[in-house]
């Protein structure tokens, strides 16, 4: 999302969109301290076989795992700042068409 796109959304929005964001962030915590906790494991393991061939595999086989998170976070957070901005857009449009529709009096004149 561009920077005039977030200087459009309402304090309401922005606020929705950090809530959002710091669940994201929770959840990737957790999943970051599992990861670390696979990661300790598998150093154990590394030591216990002692090859530097499997241990270099592990390693890249978290840092997937850490790589497809923080894709999977900003898909999520491009995601969300795409709604906000439709949803802002449809806002915007709706209030453009009811300042211009005619009103109720507009009709009561022309049937008169």
């Amino acid at each position: 999302m561009t920077e005039k796109e977030l200087h459009k959304l309402k304090r309401s929005e922005l606020l929705e969109i950090m809530l959002e964001q710091s669940k994201e962030i929770t959840r990737l915590k957790k999943q970051l301290m599992l990861t670390e906790k696979k990661l300790k494991n598998r150093e154990l393991a590394i030591q216990d076989v002692g090859s530097i061939a499997e241990a270099s595999l592990s390693l890249s086989r978290v840092f997937e795992e850490a790589q497809e998170a923080a894709d999977l976070y900003l898909e999520n957070v491009e995601r969300i700042c795409r709604q906000r901005a439709e949803e802002n857009n449809a806002a915007e449009e709706w209030e453009k068409f009811r300042e211009t529709a005619p009103t109720q009096e507009d009709h009561d004149e022309i049937g008169e």
